[in-house]
């Protein structure tokens, strides 16, 4: 036995890839306005489309009202999150994001939304009315991960 060719090991190598948000240009200009719309309320919408092992591809944006009406909470109606998942199963889609607005402050989740996250494991696209910003986190392993948006 040649004990040299024994000893060949083989080295891997493991990369990690951070998934993105995938969004139309006109997706995003649609989520802004009705965000505008509804200062100095937060806005909110379901965003479907399909899951890859890379990305999270927004197919279409269910612009949803704010039951709460406020400035600092937003709550989707259970009735509105079964018609968007009913018309999202109907395309071989499903929910892939839950998108809201801070009206008067940054573009990072709340105390509350986090809470909320840890119960929607979805991505959350927040967008900062005073600030004109968009960003996306999800809440995983109990960690906050902020997630890139790409134009589709």
């Amino acid at each position: 036995m040649d004990d040299i060719h024994n000893c060949y090991r083989r080295t891997c190598r493991i990369i990690i890839l951070s998934k993105s948000i995938i969004i139309s240009n006109s997706d995003v200009k649609a989520l802004i306005k009705h965000a505008k719309s509804e200062e100095p309320k937060e806005s909110c919408a379901l965003l479907i489309g399909n899951e890859t092992e890379y990305d999270w591809n927004v197919k279409e944006v269910f612009l949803t009202e704010n039951m709460d009406s406020s400035k600092i909470n937003f709550t989707i109606s259970p009735e509105q999150e079964l018609e968007v998942d009913t018309i999202a199963r109907k395309k071989n889609m499903e929910i892939v994001c839950i998108f809201h607005s801070h009206p008067n402050s940054e573009a990072k989740p709340s105390i509350t939304d986090k809470k909320f996250m840890s119960v929607n494991p979805f991505p959350w696209i927040i967008y900062s009315c005073e600030s004109d910003q968009m960003k996306c986190f999800i809440f995983k392993n109990n960690t906050l991960e902020q997630i890139s948006i790409k134009d589709s």
